[in-house]
């Protein structure tokens, strides 16, 4: 299967000049053809007599290279290479757009989610990675032996710049210390198992949201473009990455150490988009990064053979009692404890949840041990 490897390059100050100058190349071509397209598509709406061919990737390069390039000779000092992966991505996100399957592409900032693809002639050592026309880059950890990327990709947060490309790996298949477990995730905990364990939710925004306010605050009036707005902004950029860094690390623990050590995991089909909609919830839930659990506990349980069984959003989990299944319609969010009407078992509202879980996915997970790794939808 393949992964993703994402790591921090060390770079000198030539290094990030030239880095930057390649990430403003893929800007610069991937703002011209967005304009061009959106221009064709405008005559084409206004004209549908007289209709022009949407162009595909291969025809943006050409006329890239006819059009543009003579006229902007610093373009000739850039891999050529790290250009025609910028029109090539803008055609395919135009495809998705046609597919209705994402929004319209739009146009891209300085200094916003730079970053840009380099292909062929690329080589991996113990500690760099030699990509074309900027040479050997040299890395914090070790990159993995044996592995020939055909295409990196380099980005830039904050200060730091990282480089990603996929790897092929077989899939490790670790000993499992439990047959199946109910996972309910929250934003008081993150996540509470069947087993009664929880991981904390760290909401790494909710704590620096009063330094990071100060910090937005103190930098508007300061002059766009000027050396103290930039250096304002770095820091900003440098505290938003922190946060980010902080959610990932709780995430990747958390999903690991269920994927490692559970022949199955069960959770919910948790409706994020329409969680968001709640205007007292949102910030909290968007703190704490439902769907990337969710993605990463996919590819995840992939690769250490386990089943992830997915339980449909409807299923009253949290309103059934785990210990004699009466349904209580009344419960609130507010309610962070369990009170069966019935039977009057107390409990932990989220362990309660959990258990419900475990047993509604029992029935999909007949051998102890190691199952099959693939990804079940059960509907409640």
């Amino acid at each position: 299967m393949l992964i993703a490897l994402k790591t921090q390059l060390k770079v000198n100050k030539t290094q990030r000049q030239l880095l930057a100058r390649h990430a403003g190349a893929a800007r610069f071509a991937w703002n011209w053809g967005l304009g061009l397209t959106r221009q064709i598509l405008d005559h084409n709406r206004l004209n549908p007599e007289d209709k022009i061919k949407f162009p595909g990737k291969y025809d943006l390069d050409k006329w890239f290279v006819a059009l543009v390039k003579p006229d902007n000779l610093w373009l000739y000092e850039i891999s050529s290479i790290c250009v025609g992966s910028a029109l090539s991505h803008l055609r395919d996100a135009w495809g998705r757009c046609f597919n209705k399957i994402s929004k319209p592409p739009r146009f891209k900032k300085k200094g916003r989610n730079d970053s840009f693809t380099l292909r062929q002639s690329i080589y991996v050592e113990h500690f760099r990675i030699k990509v074309p026309k900027i040479g050997w880059l040299k890395t914090y950890e070790r990159l993995p032996q044996g592995a020939n990327p055909k295409s990196v990709t380099i980005s830039r947060k904050a200060d730091r710049w990282f480089i990603s490309f996929n790897i092929e790996v077989e899939p490790k298949i670790t000993p499992k210390t439990s047959k199946i477990v109910g996972v309910d995730l929250g934003i008081s905990a993150l996540a509470t198992l069947s087993t009664g364990q929880k991981f904390d939710n760290p909401r790494p925004y909710q704590k620096h949201q009063k330094k990071l306010s100060r910090m937005q605050w103190l930098n508007r009036r300061k002059k766009i473009g000027s050396i103290q707005w930039k250096r304002a902004q770095l820091k900003i950029a440098r505290l938003h990455l922190k946060i980010g860094n902080i959610r990932k690390d709780t995430l990747h623990k958390a999903t690991s150490y269920l994927s490692k050590n559970h022949a199955a995991v069960v959770i919910e089909d948790l409706n994020v988009k329409g969680m968001l909609a709640n205007r007292k919830l949102s910030k909290a839930i968007a703190d704490s990064g439902f769907y990337e659990f969710r993605r990463q506990l996919q590819y995840k349980c992939e690769l250490y053979g386990s089943q992830l069984v997915v339980v449909d959003r409807f299923f009253p989990s949290s309103k059934t009692c785990s210990h004699c299944g009466e349904i209580k319609e009344d419960l609130t969010l507010k309610d962070r404890w369990f009170t069966c009407p019935d039977c009057g078992f107390f409990f932990d509202r989220d362990w309660n949840a959990a258990i419900n879980l475990m047993k509604a996915g029992g029935s999909l997970v007949s051998a102890p041990g190691v199952v099959s790794a693939d990804t079940t939808t059960l509907k409640g």
